[in-house]
C-alpha cells in the first residue's frame, strides 16, 4: 500500500506545530532555573554548529583540505578577524591545500 505524500506533510506539520506550540501553552511562568535558562540560551548555537560542521568537512574534494580550511578559519577567528577575513582565510587555505594535494 502506497502512502500519499500529503500524509507525510501533514504529520511533519503537526509535529513541528506541537514542538513550537506546547512550550508556549504549558509554560506560563518565567523560567527561573539558571541551568535551564543557560541551556535554552545555547540551543541555537549548538544546533547551527551541529548542522554546519559535517557540511564543512564534505564540501571540498578532500576531507584534508576541508580540515585545513576549518583550522585556518578557526585561527583567523581566534585572532579577531572579521567575518569576511575569516571566510577569505578559510577559502584560501582550502584552495592552497587542494593545489598541494593534487
Amino acid at each position: 500500500m502506497r502512502v500519499p505524500n500529503a500524509l507525510y506533510l501533514l504529520i511533519a506539520a503537526v509535529t513541528i506545530y506541537l514542538v513550537r506550540a506546547l512550550p508556549l501553552t504549558l509554560i506560563r511562568t518565567e523560567i527561573k532555573s539558571p541551568f535551564i535558562r543557560s541551556f535554552l540560551y545555547y540551543v541555537p548555537y549548538v544546533t547551527l554548529s551541529v548542522m554546519t560542521f559535517p557540511a564543512i568537512l564534505y564540501a571540498t574534494g578532500s576531507v584534508w583540505s576541508a580540515a585545513a580550511g576549518l583550522a585556518a578559519a578557526a585561527a583567523a577567528a581566534w585572532f579577531d578577524r572579521g567575518l569576511f577575513g575569516v571566510a577569505l582565510t578559510g577559502c584560501a587555505a582550502v584552495f592552497l591545500s587542494e593545489l598541494l594535494l593534487l
